[in-house]
């Protein structure tokens, strides 16, 4: 078990990902350093008014602390009160598009540590992509994608987190899940260290297959005021789930984390109508009929 291995792995991950989509983009992403007094630190990677993405973050993280927080040991409470050491990799990308999906990636490693006992460890992750108008083509070509990245450890994972995925990411206040969907685990090591590490960094390798074909294919779709309209609307949801359900926002506060870097996820847009609904027939009532539906796309 060796944590500066797993650090090195997730600052080279994160490198490779600000550096596609800074080709991707035209323009390059500030690099931001910080330290947590209570432990550990990281390093923010934000792009702002780019010319592909209005807004996005690629942040690592690694932060240590004498008891793991709340979020962390709701599932687990024989666990309150270890000292911890957290790794990750967090990204959100919010293009200007409208046509462009939204898209998160998260890939993170937790070691709960005792004096007495053996350590415990595990991975956690996914990618989840939130479109505002829907292409089947996307949805397919995210979905196999992620499940490529799962197949050579087991043909059962794809269809158990894709699962997960729809039913970690949805808002219950509004029925309604989040996006199309992809792939979500957590506390997983099952696999022992070496196995279970492999399945969790082929998450994080296939990243960059998953989401920038997708976007190549939709960054010059012609939109106008309509669309951007509708697109700040749907990024409420995405505000939403963040703050109220999503325990990696929920971890990064519970812990002392960078507020800065926590919330940079959130769009930088966003519009809230008091009970509205699409025009039925419309590309954006299709959205929820055909997409946002936790179907299954392969």
């Amino acid at each position: 078990m060796d944590v500066s291995d797993i650090k090195d792995y997730l600052v080279g991950l994160q490198k490779r990902i600000v550096n596609r989509c800074q080709e991707l983009d035209g323009q390059t992403f500030r690099f931001d350093s910080w330290q947590r007094p209570q432990g550990g630190g990281g390093i923010s990677a934000l792009i702002e008014e780019g010319n592909l993405f209005e807004r996005g973050g690629v942040n690592f993280s690694h932060v240590m602390g004498q008891g793991l927080p709340p979020s962390a040991t709701q599932h687990r409470p024989e666990l309150a009160g270890r000292r911890f050491e957290a790794l990750g990799v967090s990204l959100v990308l919010h293009p200007r598009n409208p046509y462009v999906p939204t898209v998160h990636m998260n890939v993170r490693c937790f070691i709960a540590f005792d004096d007495h006992k053996e350590p415990v460890w595990w991975f956690g992750g996914g990618m989840d992509l939130t479109p505002y108008y829907g292409f089947k083509e996307d949805a397919v070509h995210f979905h196999e994608t992620c499940r490529a990245a799962l197949n050579p450890f087991g043909a059962n994972y794809y269809p158990t987190y894709k699962k997960w995925c729809d039913e970690y990411f949805y808002l219950k206040h509004r029925q309604e899940p989040r996006g199309v969907g992809g792939i979500f685990f957590d506390d997983f090591n099952d696999l022992g260290w070496d196995q279970s590490r492999a399945l969790w960094q082929s998450v994080g390798d296939h990243f960059i297959d998953a989401y920038a074909p997708i976007v190549e294919r939709r960054r010059d779709h012609v939109y106008g005021e309509r669309e951007r309209d509708f697109q700040a609307y749907r990024r409420g949801r995405y505000v939403e789930f963040n703050l109220v359900y999503d325990r990696g926002t929920l971890f990064g506060l519970q812990s002392g984390g960078r507020t800065e870097s926590i919330l940079m996820s959130l769009p930088p847009i966003v519009r809230w109508r008091y009970d509205w609904s699409a025009e039925p027939g419309s590309a954006e009532a299709s959205l929820l009929t055909d997409f946002i539906n936790g179907r299954d796309w392969i």
